[in-house]
Parts: C-alpha cells; sequence; structure tokens
C-alpha cells in the first residue's frame, strides 16, 4: 500500500523546505525561525546589491545586461518566498485537504494513478533541479579559471571591496551559497502549485475510472435485482459528482494560494530568456560562460514548460471527464441519475483552467506566446547592439 498523498507528491519539496525551516514554518521554534529569517535575509541583500549595481552602471547595454542576468529570477525567488510564507494557512489547508477521506484512494488502481502522477510531475521537478545546479556550477567554475584576475561570478555590488583576500574569497563564498540556496528554494516553492494542480489531474483520472463502472441491466433481471442497479449507479454518479465538486474547490484554492506567484514567474520569463538570449549572442561560443547561458535557459524554458504543460494536462482531464460521463450507460438509468447527470454536464461546460493572476491561462498555446514574445524582445535587443 502507498503511503499518503502528501509525502507521495511532496516528499522532496518537504526536505527541501524543512531544510531551510520553511516548511509549516509557524510550527517551527524561534530558533529555526532566526535560521529561516537569516536565509531570507541572504537572498534579499542579493536582490538589492543586483539593483545598486544596475543603478550604478545604467547606460551600458553590455553591463546592465549581464548585471541582470539573475535579477529577475531572483526578485522571483523573493517574491515567492515571501508569498510563501505569508500563505502558510492556505498551504495546511491544501494539505488537509489532499489527506481528506473524498480524495482516498479505494482501489488498487487509484493508487496507481496517483502514483503515476506523482512519478511524472517529480521527474519533470528532477530535470528542472538537475538544469539549475548544473547552471551554479558552471558560474562557479568560470572564476577559479581566472583566479589571478580576482573575477567573482556575479556583477552585483559588495559592500567591500573584493580586490584583496579574504574579502575576495568571502565574496566568492556569499555569491555562491546564496545562488544554490537561491536554486533549491526556487525549484521547491515551484514544485507545491505544479504538484498539487498534478494531483488534481489524478483525481479527475479517478473519476473517470469510477464512471467506467457504471452497470447496464439486462432485460431478463428481477425486478429487484434492476432496481438494486439503478440504486447503485446513482449513489456511484453521487459520490463521483462529489468528488469532482471537491477536485474543483481544490484547484481553485491552489490557484487563489499561488496564482500571483506563477503570474509574477511568467512575465519575468519573458524578460529572462530575452536576456539571456541577448547574453548567447554576444559571448564567445566556445566559452564556458556560453555553456552556462545555455544550461540557465533550458533550466527557465523547462520551468515555463512545467507550468503550461501541468495547466493544459488539468484542462484535458476536465474535458474528456465530460466526455466519459456522456459515454456512460446513462439512457438505461433512471431519472433521478439523468438530472444529475445533466446538472453537472452543464457544469462541466465551463471548464476547468488553472489561470496565473486569474488572468493567464497555464497552457501549451500561452507557453508558445511567451516564447514568440521573448523572441521579439531578443530581436529588438539585437538590432540595437548591432546599430
Amino acid at each position: 500500500m502507498m503511503g499518503n498523498s502528501t509525502d507521495l507528491f511532496l516528499d522532496r519539496t518537504k526536505r527541501i523546505l524543512n531544510f531551510f525551516a520553511m516548511w509549516r514554518s509557524f510550527e517551527k521554534p524561534i530558533p529555526l525561525k532566526v535560521y529561516m529569517a537569516f536565509i531570507m535575509t541572504t537572498q534579499y541583500l542579493f536582490l538589492i546589491f543586483e539593483i545598486i549595481y544596475i543603478v550604478n552602471v545604467w547606460g551600458d547595454m553590455a553591463e546592465v545586461s549581464e548585471a541582470s542576468i539573475l535579477l529577475f529570477t531572483q526578485a522571483s525567488v523573493c517574491y515567492k518566498m515571501t508569498a510563501f510564507i505569508s500563505k502558510t494557512n492556505n498551504f495546511v489547508i491544501l494539505l488537509g485537504l489532499i489527506e481528506s477521506e473524498i480524495f482516498s484512494a479505494q482501489t488498487e488502481l487509484h493508487e496507481k494513478i496517483l502514483i503515476l502522477k506523482a512519478r511524472k510531475i517529480k521527474r519533470l521537478c528532477m530535470f528542472f533541479l538537475v538544469n539549475a545546479v548544473t547552471t551554479c556550477s558552471l558560474w562557479a567554475v568560470i572564476p577559479l579559471l581566472d583566479i589571478s584576475s580576482k573575477m567573482l561570478p556575479f556583477k552585483i555590488w559588495m559592500p567591500v571591496s573584493t580586490g584583496e583576500s579574504p574579502h575576495y574569497e568571502l565574496g566568492y563564498l556569499y555569491q555562491m551559497i546564496t545562488i544554490y540556496i537561491s536554486a533549491f528554494l526556487f525549484i521547491s516553492v515551484d514544485s507545491v502549485p505544479l504538484s498539487m494542480i498534478m494531483f488534481g489531474c489524478a483525481q479527475l483520472e479517478i473519476i473517470m475510472d469510477k464512471i467506467g463502472k457504471v452497470k447496464s441491466w439486462s432485460l431478463d433481471q428481477q425486478p429487484m435485482q434492476k432496481q438494486e442497479v439503478l440504486n447503485s449507479n446513482y449513489e456511484l454518479l453521487v459520490e463521483c459528482v462529489r468528488r469532482y465538486q471537491s477536485v474543483v474547490r481544490f484547484i481553485e484554492l491552489t490557484e487563489k494560494t499561488y496564482h500571483a506567484n506563477i503570474f509574477f514567474q511568467l512575465s519575468g520569463s519573458v524578460f529572462i530568456i530575452c536576456n539571456i538570449g541577448f547574453r548567447i549572442a554576444i559571448v564567445d561560443n566556445n566559452s564556458l560562460q556560453f555553456y552556462s547561458m545555455l544550461t540557465y535557459l533550458v533550466t527557465m524554458l523547462s520551468q515555463l514548460f512545467q507550468y503550461c504543460w501541468c495547466g493544459h494536462e488539468l484542462t484535458i482531464r476536465g474535458e474528456e471527464l465530460r466526455e466519459t460521463l456522456y459515454q456512460s450507460p446513462w439512457h438505461e438509468q433512471d431519472i433521478r441519475y439523468r438530472k444529475v447527470l445533466i446538472i453537472t454536464m452543464e457544469r462541466m461546460k465551463r471548464p476547468i483552467i488553472f489561470k496565473a493572476g486569474h488572468y493567464i491561462p497555464l497552457s501549451r498555446p500561452t507557453f508558445v506566446a511567451i516564447l514568440r514574445c521573448s523572441y521579439s524582445y531578443f530581436a529588438v535587443l539585437n538590432r540595437v547592439r548591432n546599430e
């Protein structure tokens, strides 16, 4: 038998956030809350140092472009973590819903559906994590290839001169430790809404399986047997409708809790992808910096694709459920069944669409639209540079 659904979908995320004292942070003792505040402070300081440096070099397109490589990503991390901590109450409610009786697996097939969906989202997040860690590692190696130049991994303002030891070593350690923390926080916070969307997809598939168990009755059955079949089918349909309503409420609460985070990320992705493309066009194709930018681009694209793919899967599963209801032997059922079916299918005419900022639908067309917009900005920047 599988464990609870929270561990099934969020065990890796739970370990990472527990390491930084951010999983159900309100339950942590004061020393761990101080540790969490210290982690958040390092992230905000990095963002502030980036902004100061960009202000100092404003007007130099190449310098601003290089310095702002991580600006939107770091701003997104700071905003997401702040929002995640501030909305811990909603997060706890969502965890409670995941473990509620209405969402429990009733057969081995239901368990298999949950396990397969959990594996799928974990693999996507692992691909994202591997790319992020690879990118950070390449950034860490680049300054070490020319240690005599005392070059730091990132061009940000530092409160002390880093040209001499031990300031250089301390600055290097601060930048790399902060950016590794940022990468793990980035991935763990993104994994929460993604896992919950996939949990919703799994529940819709479970409902489709249950609808497939609606029985037909034959003419040679006795009236009592026929009535038992009709009653059983009606109870099954009502159970499926209640489960569907719970899925809709679960997704609505997930969107309410994380829509701003996702909107911030999707909006920033346009500028992040554009800026990375611009840097790739500038740097030497045979340099390590080129490959670090390439892996960073893959990381950002994989994150964007995860959101759009999961949202698209949710919408498709909702449409498939409506089709499954229509294909059930409803014409052989009694009037009670038909009434509930009509009302349910009318409700399902409004698709389940997860929206970032309650405005941008997470779908494959959205993914393509963001890429097109990013390329348009990149083309403008590249033309300005060439002129």
